[in-house]
């Protein structure tokens, strides 16, 4: 297994030629290899951190040259900023304005497209929902993902959202197979610890603490107290794991991409409770499909976003940045800088919800933040992730089961690619490949300030290299790559962090003037979360409005 994503260069021009035939055909030299990547064109696109950082010096922004007055400010257009937003619209309250520092809106759910497909630029499914989800499965009934409801209750999916057949791959031991359980070549007694494994979640689906609520559900808010899960919080997910005997190096592997996949973090900076809520808490049931069903769209969760904005009504407006916030008698005073304008400007709110993350909190609330809350943001921590969509003029023969919605790679860096154009019905050979590589083999800080400074042509090589290693001759095929870097692309479910007091520290409203909404609040990010934390923030300003 690879230890750093960054290859050696020399390695990789002689792997990525031999791949395409140029080595036996003499075309490499130890001095001046040809570059098999300057036929590839595209760019690091993003994430643009320049306005965010904005709010560290604000000092060098303009005064304020105007007075805008709403009810309700939202900070941030995120899912939950979304989700709140749709929910105070649909309730009554329509003077509600959200601001948007970026020119774009969705978080981590952004998307984009090309002439081939849609395609995200970060989360890009939910697993079917628990049907106790009620707010969750209305919305998604709205936007015509549930279709109908059969006689038992069930919802019944929308077959175009459903994830098709063939679902997900692992190319293990220099062959395709079907599903990202390692089989080919796993020794019978390491199967046995996926055997004995499977069957302690199967025990935590099911489990019921003292107090009569699920071991492990979603939202994770609504999860049992009792202390015979939640002490799983207190260690990492590794020292559990070896504690427990398990050491077959296949499921750690298997564990370990579970971990990188929803959380970026490795066993190590996960905590065993989060370990094992990946696998516990899909609950979900469906008329036409099984527990374990996805829902995806080309373009991911951006999807989901896009529906979210259509319905929260109007008055979103993005390139506002928030850079200030102080108490005033009547509610809140915001100071926002207009991109765009180069203007400063004043809003005057009732109530403000902020559902930015708090690593931009610790800075707009710097000046009336108490200093429990203050301590507390140091314990957020945040997971760096860089995402490549890849546009393909064809798929290269490949050994074993073929191309899939999910496609992973066992022992290299990445969690694999998504095929973002797998639900298009139209027959083209031409593919957009989503490719995702959390950065988890540096402190997130040192991972972040490396990113910062790496080259789009070297995240190339990282790219090509691994997807090589699956898919040789792959490079030729490649004719375009944008890049974006997300430097703080999830929360961090460290030990102690979910069930500590920190998360709920910083959850609290201000003097029944400020209040919070992110899917750092959660402690794990995923759409589910972030839209539950977006409608209890917009229950709280709702009750305090009566």
């Amino acid at each position: 297994m690879h230890t750093d994503p960054i290859y050696n260069r020399r390695l990789f021009f002689k792997k990525v030629l031999a791949g395409s035939g140029l080595l036996a055909a003499g075309m490499y030299t130890a001095c001046k290899p040809r570059n098999p990547l300057g036929h590839i064109k595209g760019s690091i696109i993003g994430a643009n951190s320049q306005v965010g950082h904005l709010v560290r010096n604000m000092a060098s922004l303009p005064a304020p040259s105007r007075q805008v007055t709403t009810d309700v400010l939202i900070i941030g257009s995120g899912i939950s900023g979304l989700s709140a937003k749709r929910w105070l619209h649909n309730h009554g309250m329509n003077n509600v304005m959200l601001v948007e520092m970026d020119d774009h809106f969705g978080g981590n759910a952004h998307h984009g497209k090309n002439e081939v497909s849609a395609y995200p630029w970060g989360a890009h499914y939910i697993p079917v929902p628990d049907i106790r989800n009620t707010e969750l499965l209305d919305f998604l009934k709205e936007i015509n993902v549930i279709t109908a409801f059969d006689a038992s209750g069930l919802p019944v999916y929308n077959e175009y959202y459903l994830c098709m057949d063939p679902e997900e791959r692992l190319f293990i031991n220099g062959l395709w197979q079907e599903g990202i359980v390692p089989e080919a070549g796993v020794p019978a007694d390491e199967k046995e610890q996926f055997k004995r494994f499977s069957a302690l979640v199967d025990h935590y689906k099911s489990a019921i603490g003292t107090d009569g609520k699920d071991a492990f559900v979603i939202p994770l808010d609504n999860s049992s107290a009792d202390e015979e899960f939640r002490k799983l919080d207190t260690i990492s997910f590794r020292q559990y794991l070896l504690e427990q005997g398990y050491n077959s190096k296949y499921l750690i592997w298997y564990l370990e991409y579970g971990c990188k996949d929803d959380y970026g973090c490795n066993l190590d900076n996960t905590s065993a409770w989060a370990g094992f809520h990946y696998f516990a808490s899909r609950k979900g049931k469906g008329s036409n499909c099984t527990s374990s069903g996805v829902i995806t769209w080309p373009e991911g969760n951006g999807f989901l976003m896009e529906n979210l904005k259509k319905l929260a009504g109007d008055n979103i407006i993005s390139l506002q940045l928030a850079y200030d916030i102080q108490e005033s008698e009547n509610g809140v005073i915001i100071k926002v800088y207009d991109v765009a304008r180069k203007e400063s400007y004043t809003i005057n709110a009732r109530k403000v919800l902020i559902a930015s993350p708090q690593y931009v909190n610790k800075h707009l609330l710097s000046a009336i933040a108490a200093p429990d809350r203050l301590k507390a943001f140091n314990d957020f921590h945040y997971a760096p992730w860089m995402i490549a969509n890849i546009t393909l003029k064809h798929m290269p023969q490949q050994r074993g089961f073929p191309l899939c919605w999910d496609n992973v790679i066992y022992g290299t860096p990445s969690v694999g690619y998504v095929d973002a154009n797998h639900q298009d019905l139209k027959n083209s050979m031409k593919r957009v490949l989503t490719f995702y590589l959390p950065l988890v083999n540096d402190d997130p800080d040192a991972a972040r300030r490396k990113a910062h400074v790496t080259p789009y042509e070297h995240w190339l090589e990282i790219i090509a290299g691994e997807m090589e290693h699956a898919h040789p001759g792959i490079t030729e095929c490649i004719e375009h790559a944008d890049i974006w870097v997300w430097g703080h692309g999830m929360i961090a479910p460290r030990p102690g962090f979910i069930w500590g007091q920190s998360r709920k520290t910083v959850k609290e409203p201000i003097n029944k003037k400020i209040f919070f909404a992110h899917t750092d609040l959660s402690g794990i990010s995923i759409f589910e979360e972030a839209f539950y934390q977006g409608i209890r923030a917009a229950k709280e300003i709702s009750n305090q409005s009566v």
